[in-house]
């Protein structure tokens, strides 16, 4: 693992990733796996985050003490027409990678990590290409079950792919299956470490009916209209069968604050509304006995480790409709229930009413989910870097 011109026991790593938290949160779940396995055997970790100025990375590696830089790159904007993809904005995006690269080389070169790990993002082919260069192992991971843009276009200058779900292995190039792993997503220890009562303590949760299930309805940090939406049109009819917990975004509270004032107060007692839910997740999850919520690969990974049914909404503008791929990927599976296309109140009632009517049915879902979890992902992708810095 170690090499020359440099102190005995510490390893090298780059990170390179993000944009978003789906990209960025499995990077620092991986540094943190790794940190703890190296120091158990009385090594140091060396790790060095190249991203982008205006994306989450830029502000979660800092805050992590994560050494941070930047380099130039652009976003490709995708269309199915040939002559779309050669718009103004794409060919000056382009024309920034080779300056990214540039950069990135450099860096690689001075740092000399042990691996490059990339996670996506626009930023990871500039970082990726510089590992290539330097003659450094590059592990890939993907989030989603087929390869995003970036993973594809470094996928023949990887070391290892390490994979989220089996069934990205017949979608991978030929040439380069024979490197894949399937690993799964890291989740965040905490995630799978919650407690229901807590959440009852912390969010002050005493109206809740304790007999009846508690359905946990989330659209991201942000919130989405969409399944605030959704669940504001449904809401009488699911408080008389269940407690709801609704994470609806901080710009949407104030509306939905003024809609909740119109229930009566028995179903009002069970429904409780947050902006945002932060340190208070895991407990909330654990408590939770069916989610609502999109669909992005972090989401499916922590409900799948954590064995919990669900009911999808995907987000239609996803890159490469990602997220309704996830989320027929698992209703195929009997892990989750998928609604796609055109969605109203009466279709999210159908889907979730028979879940809430039968325990069995609901448990027979969380079994199956949890069949797709992985909760060692990250314990498996420290091995795969592992494996790939020892050659």
């Amino acid at each position: 693992m170690k090499s020359d011109h440099r102190p005995a026991n510490v390893f090298r790593l780059i990170v390179t990733g993000g944009g978003t938290g789906g990209h960025t949160y499995p990077a620092l779940t991986a540094i943190w796996a790794l940190r703890q396995r190296l120091a158990a055997e009385a090594w140091a970790l060396d790790v060095l985050w190249i991203g982008t100025a205006d994306g989450l990375e830029a502000r979660v590696a800092p805050a992590e003490g994560i050494a941070f830089a930047t380099v130039a790159t652009g976003k490709i904007r995708r269309s199915s027409n040939p002559l779309k993809m050669m718009s103004a904005a794409n060919m000056k995006d382009m024309a920034r990678v080779p300056l990214g690269v540039a950069q990135a080389r450099k860096l690689v070169a001075d740092f000399q990590p042990d691996v490059v790990l990339a996670t996506g993002g626009y930023v990871a082919v500039p970082a990726g290409l510089a590992a290539r260069m330097c003659r450094r192992p590059l592990v890939l991971h993907e989030q989603t079950v087929r390869l995003g843009l970036a993973n594809r276009k470094l996928a023949s200058s990887a070391t290892r792919i390490a994979v989220s779900s089996e069934s990205t292995v017949p979608l991978l190039p030929e040439a380069v299956r024979g490197i894949a792993v399937v690993t799964g997503n890291p989740v965040r220890s905490e995630v799978l470490s919650g407690h229901p009562d807590k959440a009852v303590e912390a969010l002050g949760l005493h109206g809740f009916d304790r007999r009846l299930p508690t359905v946990y309805v989330t659209g991201g940090a942000q919130g989405s209209q969409q399944i605030n939406s959704l669940v504001r049109d449904a809401l009488p009819w699911l408080l008389e069968r269940a407690n709801v917990i609704h994470q609806c975004g901080p710009d949407n509270v104030e509306e939905l604050r003024r809609h909740a004032a119109t229930l009566p107060l028995p179903l009002a007692g069970r429904y409780y509304l947050a902006g945002f839910v932060g340190p208070e997740l895991p407990d909330v999850l654990a408590l939770a006995d069916i989610v609502v919520s999109r669909s992005g690969a972090g989401t499916l990974a922590e409900l799948t480790a954590l064995g919990k049914p669900a009911v999808f909404v995907p987000l239609a503008s996803s890159a490469g409709n990602e997220q309704a791929h996830n989320a027929r990927h698992l209703e195929d599976a009997g892990a989750a229930v998928a609604l796609l296309g055109d969605v109203t109140a009466d279709r999210l009632r159908d889907a979730v009413g028979p879940l809430l009517a039968d325990p069995a049915r609901r448990e027979a879902m969380a079994e199956r989910a949890r069949a797709h979890g992985r909760p060692d992902a990250a314990d498996r992708l420290v091995d795969v870097i592992l494996s790939a810095a020892s050659g």
